[in-house]
């Protein structure tokens, strides 16, 4: 979950991986730092945020260096454990992104072979793997050096009065920048942007030696020509254009957003395929998702079960990969917003090992799940660089939607109604992110709680789920998210008039049972916050404060839902003073299991 950048060619290095780094904070914050080789190996690294402490760092000149901005998962977050790392000469230095899972056997061994480890990191232990190996031959002494790890890894490094780079990668995002007389490494695309949209995408396993005026790649024992290809997205929209925080402006995109990935999303015609469908009918469709992405798939369950009447299993990936049965499945969705969640890719070549077809629904092109997957649906939400999913969720909802109306539509014409219906969204979401005052006063008061509940029905209890995730996610309050029928099942111990409920209320079939949960909430005494549709008079004689969403055909309410969820939630965080855009222990793409 770390990010990592590489830089050769003919610039000043140290700028260009400042910059880089820059724009990766959002992979992990709690540590960084660079080393360029001037040429002698110069390394200066910290705990803290890449801002406040490489603004510090002693000026180096030289034109190839590597730089790392750290989420801890092998040490504390201190001097000594940021990175880079050296080995015993300090000649040899890299930065690592992944878990080294055999640590102690390879701790054990090299400080037996006389090695002095000096840090509580796993990703010392691979520098000096590589002294061992370094006989004048820095890409094989990589090769020999990663044979003896078990884990995940995404590593460059460099040698001292050399401007060479070598890349190389294991179950950990990896791409390479082609620009003109210079190169650059990076786990995401968003951080070189603003030098190059050529990219090549790094296989499992592949080594990449990387000069100036040349690239090697290395796969499979033999050197191969690697496929360059353009990225889509530009510098600007991984900018903050004039918001006060990333998150903002990314809600601000959803209305363009849901614009784009309707106009630009072509249905697979094997998945849309009758027969597959058919099929699926017997088996069931499999969905596998973690965090936000999960709460799309389950909002996907209650579309295919009501509208495609396919039944639909739905699983943590995470815990998925922990089942040791794997039950008959012809087809499985699987939702990742970076295309690189380790519990995801996991879930995915197990599934293709049993003759599953996998479609990937994610976010990045060139990822590891729109390559392992069998057909890859995105989702056009451009560079997501806040760590809470916004935009992203939204593009999975409208993903999904489209996907279930197109399958039901050959079958039942008022799907096509409806996906004609979707495209006024756009506007509908507009209406929301111009009039949110009372969102903004419902904030203030819901920060001054200390716990909070969100409570749904039917298909918006994964909305309600969302809207909990939202808040403890950016503002450190106590959320829980609940089918509304469940709070009588324990929850209500814990109401009070400090702790507010936010109930999801729409006029379908799960309405009046609704309404008498706000009246047994209400007599616990417990502050209401309802979000329903306009002209429920009901609802303004229950609830303390109502937020009216804009007429719409309430089948799509899900959407409307999270729009004014992830609004207050962003505003409760803005009243605490909290770090929105990066919040503690946090990291946006979680590579490592």
């Amino acid at each position: 979950m770390c990010g990592i950048v590489g830089y050769t060619g003919k610039r000043q290095a140290q700028g260009v991986l400042y910059d880089c780094l820059c724009r990766l904070e959002y992979r992990g914050y709690d540590s960084c730092g660079i080393a360029v080789n001037t040429p002698e190996v110069q390394v200066f690294k910290d705990a803290g945020k890449v801002h406040d402490i490489l603004q510090n760092a002693p000026l180096f000149k030289g034109t190839a260096g590597l730089g790392h901005t750290r989420w801890a998962t092998c040490g504390e977050p201190t001097q000594i454990n940021a990175h880079p790392h050296t080995d015993c000469t300090g000649k040899i230095c890299l930065v690592h992104n992944g878990v080294i899972n055999n640590y102690s056997q390879l701790l054990k061994r090299l400080e037996g072979n006389g090695h002095k480890i000096v840090s509580d990191t796993d990703t010392e232990l691979i520098a000096h793997l590589i002294e061992e190996y370094d006989k004048g031959d820095l890409e094989e002494a990589v090769r020999l050096a990663v044979k003896e790890i078990e884990g995940s890894y995404a590593l460059v490094v460099m040698r001292s009065g050399e401007n060479t780079l070598v890349v190389v990668r294991q179950d950990s995002p990896l791409v390479i920048g082609v620009g003109d007389g210079e190169y650059l490494v990076a786990s995401d695309v968003p951080a070189i942007l603003g030098y190059t949209n050529r990219v090549i995408y790094l296989d499992e396993g592949d080594i990449g030696t990387i000069s100036p005026d040349s690239l090697k790649i290395r796969r499979n024992g033999g050197y191969i020509v690697p496929l360059v290809e353009k990225v889509n997205w530009t510098q600007d929209e991984s900018q903050k254009a004039g918001y006060s925080h990333y998150m903002l402006k990314e809600i601000h995109e959803q209305p363009r957003v849901i614009q784009n990935t309707l106009i630009n999303m072509p249905l697979p015609e094997s998945f849309n395929k009758s027969e597959i469908l058919e099929q699926s009918r017997k088996t069931g469709i499999l969905f596998l998702a973690c965090g936000s992405s999960y709460h799309a798939a389950l909002t996907a369950r209650y579309l295919v079960e009501e509208h495609l009447n396919i039944p639909v299993r739905l699983e943590v990936a995470s815990e998925f990969n922990y089942m040791h049965r794997l039950l008959p499945c012809k087809l499985a969705v699987v939702l990742s917003q970076s295309g690189e969640t380790a519990d995801v890719l996991r879930a995915m070549r197990r599934l293709k090992q049993a003759g599953c077809m996998v479609v990937a629904i994610t976010n990045v092109a060139g990822s590891t799940a729109a390559r392992l997957a069998d057909h890859t649906i995105y989702t056009q939400a451009g560079p997501e660089i806040g760590v809470a999913a916004t935009k992203s969720f939204i593009a999975q909802l409208i993903v999904l939607y489209a996907l279930c109306f197109a399958g039901a539509s050959a079958a039942n014409i008022r799907y096509q109604d409806y996906l004609s219906t979707m495209r006024l969204l756009p506007s509908v979401v507009q209406s929301i992110l111009g009039s949110h005052q009372n969102i903004k006063d419902a904030a203030v008061e819901v920060a001054k709680s200390k716990s909070a509940f969100f409570i749904g029905r039917g298909i918006n209890y994964p909305i309600a789920l969302e809207g909990a995730l939202k808040l403890k996610e950016i503002s450190y309050i106590h959320a829980e998210g609940y089918a509304a029928g469940e709070l009588k099942h324990g929850p209500f111990a814990l109401l009070s008039p400090e702790t507010p409920v936010l109930a999801l209320v729409s006029r379908d079939q799960t309405y009046e049972a609704m309404l008498t949960g706000l009246r047994e909430i209400k007599v616990r005494r417990a502050p209401l916050i309802v979000i329903g549709e306009a002209g429920d008079e009901q609802l303004g004689q229950l609830a303390d404060r109502v937020i009216s969403l804009p007429s719409f055909n309430r089948l799509f309410n899900p959407i409307l839902f999270t729009v004014v969820l992830q609004l207050l939630a962003y505003y409760v965080a803005l009243e605490l003073g909290c770090s929105i855009d990066t919040p503690r222990n946090l990291a946006k793409s979680v590579t490592v299991e």
